[in-house]
């Protein structure tokens, strides 16, 4: 059955012809309540959306299917990250679709703040020719601050540099080998705002970006700086930049976001040097066409292929690597079941080690899924996309390890865990036919394929543990699928992997615990 897709804000057609060219099924539903919403969401595998329709908790608890939210834009405010994480749906945005856009957007309202252009208008299209009261200030050997110096922070560098502008960037992570490529100088926060006569923001919200204009940075800025705003509107505070615009702080602010969308009133309207308009940025024919593309395809990719694209919430994975990847990920969650189903008590430490040809492949997607096996026996609700999250939340460190092949295969993954009482190892690789197997546990060699119901067993290696075990499945009705050995040495620990068809009855698992030098009877379900 194909999948389906909803689309619930305003996209170009073309984006529908890419799902239906894809033969995904999709329906333009714009403007739906939120009741009506909930009530049809849980048919869908994947949600188109821009920023209109907000994809809440309430939404994704009803969206049974859902695997997949697409935002054709930047920002994702509008959608809950966290509830779609904890549900295992992936939300991708399209970051590059309308950069540069918003780059010129940017640089158009500096030059119409520098000149006065929209009250310059005003009056002059009222009759007056009022030439000497719109004095302004060239661009030409300011220097501009840029506060984000990311996808849209970067090309509005470039721009400014080729106005003769000096840019000075803060942004914790922009190596100095991208600001001397990108011909910016990288300074601290504070310096930026001594220096810049333009700053503008293009910095993502976050805890610690929040009103980052506020009452305590206006007054370090540079007397008569000017402010522009294309990114979010709560990274200032309107009412401090208010003040500071009537106090002469500030000479002017150009701001196309604000923290109330749609914006019918703010102390910033009237105000003299003051340019506002409607969260613009993105607002060109080529970057609506772009993103809406950008998603369809990128979805589309998800729903048929698994390969994840500009995932806010998991590791990207190419459509040339999804196929690749797939056993290894089955695998992966595998060993972590295996590990998990064993772990009786707190777990501290995993580390997933990685060796040969499958070091060179996306670990992180892994490691997702390993850790997502690891905490399934303990939090049934877990997921790829959430286990990394839940693992950080419950004070698990997740380590990952890779190196060239040093034993007898291509590609060897390890899954060690570290309790309060000990460290356990499970390791694995996947054949020529794609089948997930075990080939080392606790440091011993084994070979054997995971099966739906399984019994692990630990013994001293003593004469006559066979036959009574098979004796005893055999009286009690349960067949034996497949029976792996191995041991560290004749006579020292042993362990036995048996698939069982069926399930394997309480009393008989005490009967089992109960043969001469059995140590531990676990049964394990993949």
């Amino acid at each position: 059955m194909s999948p389906r897709v909803l689309i619930a804000d305003q996209l170009s057609p073309a984006a529908v012809g890419i799902f239906k060219e894809r033969r995904i099924a999709t329906d333009v539903r714009v403007g739906l309540p939120k009741e009506e919403l909930e009530a049809i969401i849980g048919e869908y595998d994947g949600l188109a959306v821009r920023s209109a329709t907000r994809v809440t908790e309430k939404v994704l608890a009803a969206a049974k299917k859902l695997r997949v939210v697409g935002r054709a834009g930047i920002g994702v405010d509008n959608i809950d990250v966290k509830a779609a994480t904890a549900k295992g749906v992936i939300v991708m945005n399209t970051p590059f679709g309308n950069s540069i856009t918003t780059a010129e957007h940017t640089i158009s309202l500096m030059m119409a703040l520098a000149r006065q252009i929209p009250e310059a208008d005003r009056s002059t299209q009222a009759g007056k020719w009022e030439k000497s009261r719109f004095m302004g200030v060239e661009l030409y050997a300011k220097t501009l601050g840029v506060v984000g110096c990311g996808n849209i922070g970067s090309i509005v560098a470039d721009r400014a540099i080729g106005l003769r502008m000096k840019v000075v960037a803060y942004d914790p992570f922009l190596s100095p080998e991208r600001a001397l490529e990108l011909g910016v100088e990288k300074v601290e926060l504070n310096e930026l705002l001594r220096r810049a006569d333009f700053i503008t923001l293009h910095t993502p919200l976050t805890d610690k970006t929040r009103n980052i204009v506020n009452a305590e940075t206006l007054p370090l800025m540079r007397k008569g700086v000017r402010l522009i705003n294309c990114a979010r509107g709560e990274l200032v505070d309107e009412m401090a930049l208010c003040e500071a615009l009537r106090s002469g702080q500030a000479a002017g602010a150009a701001i196309d976001v604000f923290r109330e969308e749609p914006a019918t009133q703010s102390c910033l309207f009237g105000q003299p040097n003051v340019v506002c308009t409607p969260h613009l940025g993105a607002s060109t024919m080529e970057a609506q066409e772009n993103v809406a593309l950008q998603v369809a395809e990128q979805m589309a990719d998800y729903l048929l292929r698994g390969a994840i694209s500009n995932a806010v919430n998991f590791p990207s994975i190419s459509a040339e690597e999804a196929p690749k990847l797939k056993p290894f990920v089955a695998l992966a969650e595998k060993l972590g079941s295996f590990a998990g189903q064993l772990t009786e008590t707190g777990i501290n430490r995993v580390q997933i080690t990685y060796e040969g040809a499958v070091a060179q492949m996306n670990t992180k997607a892994l490691t997702s899924a390993a850790v997502a096996g690891l905490l399934r026996p303990m939090l049934q609700d877990i997921n790829v996309v959430s286990a990394p999250i839940v693992a950080k939340d419950r004070g698990i460190v997740v380590e990952e390890t890779r190196r060239e092949a040093e034993g007898d295969y291509d590609s060897l993954i390890t899954v060690a865990v570290t309790t309060d009482r000990q460290t356990r190892s499970v390791a694995g690789t996947v054949y020529a036919d794609g089948r997930p197997r075990i080939i080392n546990i606790k440091g011993i060699r084994m070979d054997a394929e995971f099966g739906p119901s399984m019994l692990y067993v630990t013994n001293r290696d003593k004469p006559g543990f066979v036959g009574r075990f098979a004796t005893l499945l055999a009286g009690a009705g349960i067949n034996i699928a497949t029976f792996h050995l191995g041991r560290e040495q004749a006579g020292g620990d042993a362990i036995a992997l048996v698939e069982i068809d069926g399930t394997m009855p309480p009393d008989v698992l005490a009967e089992v615990q109960r043969i001469p030098n059995v140590q531990q009877v676990k049964t394990l379900r993949f």
